[in-house]
């Protein structure tokens, strides 16, 4: 079982066990990201995924792991490790896991949630227009977040 999940640069050959989790499409960069998983028992292996890195987050509460990549969201079972949903050109730049173990995900413009699955991703209002979203780090359960620019209302 994942209890820890990091970006990693490219291994030497042999260093880790290694699974590569790709897609072939027209679509794919040539950019990879190298994931580094630490199991339960603390041995390691390393992940391959198709696209430049972006995060990676390990949600225990949910039994779910994420990896964003510029090519896909990837989401992995947390026990196996086994790829269980994929979706192609994502526009979330960047997650972060709450405290209860959801994920938060932002692209340019919005916030949405992950709680059991990348395919169904539910929106979280926002009283504001926000621009370039960067979460920044949770204050117990607060999370603080960086805002490029934003706009109260929605004018006419």
């Amino acid at each position: 079982m994942i209890i820890e999940a990091e970006i990693i640069s490219q291994p030497f050959s042999g260093e880790y066990t290694e699974r590569i989790y790709d897609n072939e499409s027209v679509w794919n960069s040539q950019s990879w990201t190298f994931i580094k998983f630490t199991n339960d028992d603390y041995s390691e292996w390393c992940g391959q995924f198709r696209g430049f890195p972006r995060q990676v987050g390990v949600s225990k509460f949910r039994e779910i792991v994420l990896v964003l990549t510029s090519d896909y969201l990837y989401q992995l079972d947390r026990k196996t490790g086994e790829l269980k949903e994929f979706e192609d050109q994502p526009q979330f730049q960047n997650f972060t896991t709450t405290p209860n173990g959801d994920f938060i995900l932002a692209d340019y413009y919005s916030i949405k949630k992950v709680t059991t699955s990348i395919k169904e991703i539910e929106p979280i209002e926002s009283p504001i227009e926000m621009d370039n979203i960067v979460f920044k780090q949770w204050a117990t359960k607060n999370l603080n977040l960086l805002v490029k620019n934003f706009r109260i209302g929605t004018g006419t």
